[in-house]
């Protein structure tokens, strides 16, 4: 399995509303390893977004966004929100930042929900908001470089410049929801929505543009 675990491009803020989504999405997890096999059913039920027009309810987008699977689900997604984060909510602003993430996460159901609009699996997990993030840091930080952590039946860290590690991550993406939306090849993966939100981050962070003391400073790789 191959990891990113972080990025060379140095943060001037500290990431309180990064810290914050972690820690509420691993308290709402903790909340869900609490429920017995039924109640998780109905938190499920309640709480998950499904794209089909007699299941899909707007306010779902959001509270899908922190609810998770299981605990490989949750770890891969905060730790990708831990290691990309900082340095987008640094330009961005606190307020700004959050406001950025939660639309990603929106742009990201609606990809989804648009990819495959009959669908009746719940949708759960953080990942198309933190694939929103991942596409600000490509469009403000390409040439950061990014640590990553590969273990098999070894372990070896290497680095990688980040455009690489994240146009990669894309093309990833989109090759799979391509390959997924066949009827032989469910996956179970809403891959369309981290193509989704990837491309809304790239959008949004864009039009958001960065705090102005950060146009003064040289030490940014954008």
């Amino acid at each position: 399995m191959l990891f990113p675990i972080k990025v060379t491009q140095p943060s001037y803020s500290r990431p309180v509303v990064t810290v914050a989504l972690i820690v509420a999405n691993v308290l709402v997890f903790l909340h869900e390893i609490s429920l017995d096999a039924y109640s998780l059913h109905d938190f499920m039920t309640v709480y998950s977004l499904r794209p089909n027009p007699h299941y899909f309810h707007f306010a779902n987008i959001f509270t899908a966004m922190f609810v998770h699977a299981n605990w490989l689900h949750l770890g891969g997604n905060m730790l990708f929100l831990w290691v990309f984060g900082d340095n987008v909510e640094d330009i961005l602003g606190h307020a700004k930042f959050l406001l950025f993430y939660l639309l990603c996460g929106v742009a990201a159901a609606l990809a989804q929900t648009a990819a495959d609009p009959l669908s009746i699996t719940p949708m759960v997990g953080a990942s198309g908001a933190i694939a929103g993030v991942m596409g600000a840091y490509l469009l403000k930080f390409p040439r950061s470089r990014v640590e990553m952590l590969f273990f098999a039946l070894f372990i070896f860290r290497f680095d990688l410049p980040a455009w690489f590690m994240l146009a990669y991550w894309f093309a990833v993406q989109i090759f799979s929801g391509f390959v997924s939306a066949t009827e032989a090849s469910q996956s179970g993966t809403a891959f369309f929505a981290h193509v989704g939100g990837f491309v809304a981050g790239i959008a949004l962070v864009y039009a958001m543009g960065a705090r102005e003391r950060f146009s003064r400073r040289r030490d940014l790789y954008w």
